[in-house]
């Protein structure tokens, strides 16, 4: 029977872990809580806090919800949900991330006219449209890769940053900066990845690399999911990306002698315990 372990550098980041505790504090003494958005990307942790009271919302549904108790996941919001809180008498539980926060702060305070801004990010990711909303003044450009910022109409007169999207790779950040930094050689970067994200890639790898079969258990939406997945995929080809213990595709772990288990920041512990009991059942009913 193949030993089965689970990375210690995987499971929910503090963020994470602060806006789950705060929901689950809130649902022990009421029938329900509004969170405007998936509380984490991942839908095995949803579907567990939907079932103790969890509602899921969109901004659409803010101006129906006068009165009610609303909860901020940790990606952070603009500007503009504090805006219409206020006006709809909606009570916020604010489960933003500091490391978010800390940036959004940083936008605000050099939102100049003769500022332009390169943030890397995914286009459309909540917390990228909370960093885009501290912004009124500034040039922005949104990139996602090194290569994209060949092609920006950058303003050499203007005072250039670099931002980054928390979660996104150290190696990426150095890739897009180094471009940046040939165009524009007086850009100044600001390193604004969780280093609590980040400090995990080198665990990750070496686990990987230790294994002979990686089950990455990681929700279809989770940015960091996909990205911390590439990690394991290049250090170990025999690297698989599941989201239930479902997918488990049985003929990948054949001839595995250590079968590791990992996950992305978005991904519970109680998830990963559960691949790693269905993977040993399954053997042991082999066995008998």
């Amino acid at each position: 029977m193949p030993k089965v372990t689970i990375s210690s550098s995987s499971g929910f980041c503090f963020g994470v872990v602060y806006a789950v505790e705060m929901a689950e504090a809130y649902l022990s003494e009421h029938p329900y809580l509004y969170c405007l958005g998936d509380i984490v990307h991942n839908d095995e942790e949803v579907r567990r806090l939907k079932e103790r009271g969890l509602r899921i919302i969109t901004h659409a549904d803010l101006p129906a919800l006068s009165g009610e108790t609303v909860l901020i996941r940790a990606h952070g919001e603009p500007p503009e949900t504090y805006e219409l809180a206020l006006r709809y008498g909606i009570r916020l539980l604010d489960a933003s991330c500091p490391v978010v926060l800390k940036l959004q702060n940083r936008l605000r305070d050099i939102d100049q006219p003769d500022v332009q801004i390169v943030l890397l990010g995914k286009l459309g990711h909540p917390e990228v449209v909370g960093l885009v909303g501290q912004l009124q003044h500034a040039k922005l450009f949104i990139v996602s890769s090194a290569e994209e910022v060949d092609a920006l109409p950058l303003e050499v007169e203007k005072v250039t940053y670099l931002f980054s999207q928390t979660t996104k790779a150290p190696a990426l950040f150095a890739a897009v900066a180094e471009r940046l930094k040939a165009r524009v050689p007086d850009a100044i970067i600001a390193d604004t990845l969780c280093r609590q994200v980040s400090n995990r890639e080198p665990h990750l790898e070496a686990f990987a690399r230790s294994q002979d079969v990686v089950l990455f258990v990681a929700g279809k939406k989770s940015s960091n999911g996909k990205s911390l997945f590439s990690i394991c995929l290049n250090a170990n080809p025999r690297s698989y990306y599941i989201s239930s213990p479902e997918e488990i595709d049985w003929q990948w772990l054949e001839g595995a002698d250590n079968i590791g288990i990992a996950g992305a920041t978005s991904t519970p512990q109680w998830l990963m315990e559960k691949v790693k009991i269905h993977i040993e059942r399954h053997f042991a009913a082999m066995v008998v």
